[in-house]
């Protein structure tokens, strides 16, 4: 049987080749996870996601709140 890393093995591994450009992980985690809340039905964390999404396309900070919905959703 074949290991999947899963949870923070996943995230301790996620973009460590050096030869990866590096990426914006709260913009990449919002995009998966608005995808997931928008299959389920989440408007809430649609919206969280969203504005996380807005606020790092214009440069902006986003909310500390709105951050921590994107971070715990597969928890």
């Amino acid at each position: 049987m074949n290991a999947i890393p899963f949870g923070s093995a996943l995230r301790k591994r996620f973009g460590t080749n050096s030869n990866e450009p590096k990426s914006d992980k709260p913009l990449d985690a919002a995009w998966i996870v608005l995808e997931a809340a928008n299959d389920l039905g989440d408007h809430a964390t649609v919206e969280a996601c969203r504005r996380v999404i807005d606020a790092s396309l214009n440069g902006g900070l986003a909310s500390q709140s709105d951050l921590h919905v994107v971070s715990g959703y597969f928890r």
